[in-house]
C-alpha cells in the first residue's frame, strides 16, 4: 500500500490506515471531576511497568480516552507507564503489535481479521467503540435516502478496508459494485464539496462535521444537517466493530506479567474514557494538547461524537465484546465481496481472536469500586460548529 500524499489538517480521522513510530508520553497534569473516576498516583513506591500503546492515527479524539488515562494518571494508578504512539499514513498498528513493537494497538475489527487469517497473533481484549461511526452522506437533491438508491451513482470510498460496511449494505439491497461509480476519496471532503462525489463516506466525528464546517457558496452560510442525507450502517444492519483493543495472543497465554498488565491496562483506559464521557470538553482539551491540530470546535464535536459510539454500553460495560456484533462482523467479513470479488476473511477466525476474559475482570473491579462502566444516563453535549472548526 502506498503513502498517499495527504497534510495533517485533512487525515485527520481517518482509521483505515495505520501508525508511524511517532512517540508521546503525556505529563499527569489535569483536573478530575466528581463524576469521573477519581485520579491518582501509583498505590505503590515500585517502579512502573513501561507500555506502548499504537494508535490507528494521529492525536485526536478518537483516542481521548487513552489520552485522558495518561492525563488524568489512572495509567500511574494501576503501576503502568503508558507511552501513546501516533499513527499515521506508513503503517498497520496490527503490524506493529503483531511485531512485537509496540504492548496494544487500537484498530478495527475487520482488518485485524484479515491480519490474522494471514498470521498476525493478536487478539481483541475489549471492544471499546460499540457502534459504527461510519456513513455516507448526500446533498439532499441527489435523492440518495438508501443503499439502494447508490446505483448509477459516483460513490466515494477511502478504500485501505473502509469499504466494507458500505459494500456489505449495497450488497444487501441488491447492488453490486458494478452497478455504481466506485471513486478513490481523498482524505477529505473536497471531491464531495465540488460535486464529483454523489454519495461519500464520512466518519460522523470527523468528515460529516468537515462538511458543516464549510461555506455553501450559494448561501453564504456554512452547511446544514438539513441539507444532506445520510446513511448510516446502523441502521442499515451492516455495521461492523470498529476502534478495540488488541494484545499479544502468545504473550497472553504464556506471560503471567503480561496478563496482569492487560488487565490494569484495560481498567486504566476504561477510566479514561468514562472521564472523557463525563467531562467532554475537558477531554478535548487534554487532546489538543497532546497534539491535534484539530480547531476547538471541530476537537469539541468529535468528543462528543466518539462519545455517542461507546456510551450508553448495552452489553453490560464498555469494552465488553457482544457476540451478536461479532458474530455479525465475522458474517460481513466472510461474505461481502469487494471490487475484485475478494472478501476480508475466507474463514471463521480462531478462538483467539477474542477473549473477553480481561475486560470482564477489569469491568468487575471498577464496578466493585462503584465506577459506573455503563452510562445508561450518558446526554451528549449540543456542540455548535464553527467555520473551519476554529
Amino acid at each position: 500500500m502506498g503513502s498517499p500524499k495527504i497534510s495533517r489538517r485533512t487525515m485527520l480521522g481517518q482509521t483505515g490506515l495505520a501508525a508511524a513510530a511517532v512517540g508521546l508520553t503525556l505529563a499527569g497534569c489535569g483536573s478530575s471531576s466528581d463524576s469521573a473516576p477519581e485520579a491518582g498516583g501509583s498505590a505503590s513506591s515500585a517502579p512502573l511497568t513501561p507500555v506502548k500503546l499504537q494508535l490507528q492515527w494521529v492525536a485526536q479524539a478518537q483516542f481521548a480516552g487513552y489520552y485522558a488515562a495518561v492525563d488524568q494518571k489512572f495509567y500511574e494508578a494501576e503501576g503502568l507507564a503508558v507511552e501513546i504512539v501516533e499513527g499515521g499514513p506508513d503503517i498497520v498498528p496490527q503490524d506493529v503489535l503483531s511485531a512485537g513493537d509496540v504492548d496494544y494497538a487500537i484498530s478495527w475489527v475487520p482488518k485485524v481479521l484479515g491480519s490474522i487469517e494471514k498470521g498476525a497473533k493478536i487478539t481483541n481484549v475489549a471492544q471499546i467503540f460499540e457502534r459504527s461511526g461510519t456513513t455516507q452522506i448526500s446533498f439532499k437533491d441527489k435523492n440518495i435516502v438508501a443503499p439502494g438508491d447508490l446505483a448509477g451513482k459516483n460513490v466515494g470510498s477511502w478504500g485501505y478496508g473502509n469499504e466494507w460496511e458500505l459494500f456489505a449494505g449495497m450488497q444487501k439491497a441488491g447492488i453490486s459494485t458494478g452497478d455504481i461509480k466506485l471513486v478513490q476519496q481523498a482524505f477529505d471532503m473536497n471531491g464531495f464539496l465540488a460535486g464529483d462525489i454523489d454519495a461519500a463516506q464520512a466518519m460522523t466525528y470527523n468528515e460529516y462535521a468537515q462538511v458543516l464546517e464549510s461555506e455553501n457558496p450559494a448561501t453564504g452560510q456554512l452547511f446544514q444537517p438539513s441539507e444532506l442525507n445520510v446513511i448510516s450502517w446502523n441502521d442499515v444492519g451492516t455495521n461492523m466493530l470498529q476502534d478495540a483493543i488488541w494484545a499479544n495472543s502468545e504473550k497472553l497465554s504464556s506471560d503471567a506479567a503480561y496478563q496482569d498488565t492487560t488487565t490494569k491496562f484495560i481498567k486504566a483506559s476504561i477510566k479514561g474514557w468514562i472521564f472523557a464521557r463525563d467531562n467532554a470538553e475537558a477531554a478535548a482539551s487534554i487532546v489538543t494538547t497532546a497534539g491535534s491540530q484539530l480547531g476547538v470546535s471541530h476537537q469539541q464535536w468529535q468528543t462528543n461524537e466518539v462519545n455517542k459510539l461507546i456510551w450508553p454500553s448495552t452489553s453490560g460495560g464498555i469494552g465488553s465484546i457482544s457476540d451478536v456484533a461479532w458474530e455479525r462482523t465475522v458474517g460481513i467479513a466472510k461474505g461481502t465481496k469487494n471490487e475484485t470479488g475478494a472478501t476480508i476473511i475466507t474463514a471463521d477466525p480462531p478462538q483467539t481472536a477474542k477473549n473477553t476474559a480481561y475486560v470482564t475482570k477489569a469491568l468487575e473491579e471498577l464496578k466493585a469500586e462503584g465506577v459506573d462502566v455503563e452510562g445508561k444516563a450518558f446526554t451528549p453535549l449540543t456542540v455548535t460548529l464553527q467555520k473551519g472548526g476554529a
